[in-house]
């Protein structure tokens, strides 16, 4: 069960790193193979979102690849969405967040499937 928690964080880890949302992969592993509640799961996900999001954001930085302007105003966004959403998962519960969070995933994947590439790299 620890090589499947280290492949499970090592994924999430390059996952988030690349900025493509590393953290579904983390609480999937967390309901589905550990049994924990999805709302545990997701909090478990923040904290380690922690230390790969610090890391990301100092080499993006070096390397010039952030838009200051641009992500201000969506980081902004993003702390009154999370305090609305710790709010909201709290008032629905652990099974309506799971198949939320499960149907997300689904058009997610959808959308990926039938989008048409627009670069050629």
């Amino acid at each position: 069960m620890i090589m499947l928690a280290l492949l499970a964080g090592l994924l999430s880890g390059i996952i988030g790193a690349m900025g493509m949302g590393g953290g579904a992969v983390l609480i999937i592993y967390l309901t589905l193979f550990t049994k924990t509640e999805q709302i545990t799961a997701q909090g478990i996900n923040l904290l380690f979102f922690i230390p790969i999001g610090v890391t990301a954001l100092i080499i993006y930085s070096k390397k010039k690849q952030i838009k200051w302007k641009t992500a201000i105003p969506i980081a902004l966004g993003g702390l009154l969405g999370a305090v609305l959403g710790i709010l909201l998962s709290s008032f629905l519960g652990s099974n309506i967040i799971s198949k939320i969070f499960g149907g997300f995933l689904i058009v997610l994947g959808i959308i990926e499937i039938f989008k048409k590439n627009s670069n050629n790299s």
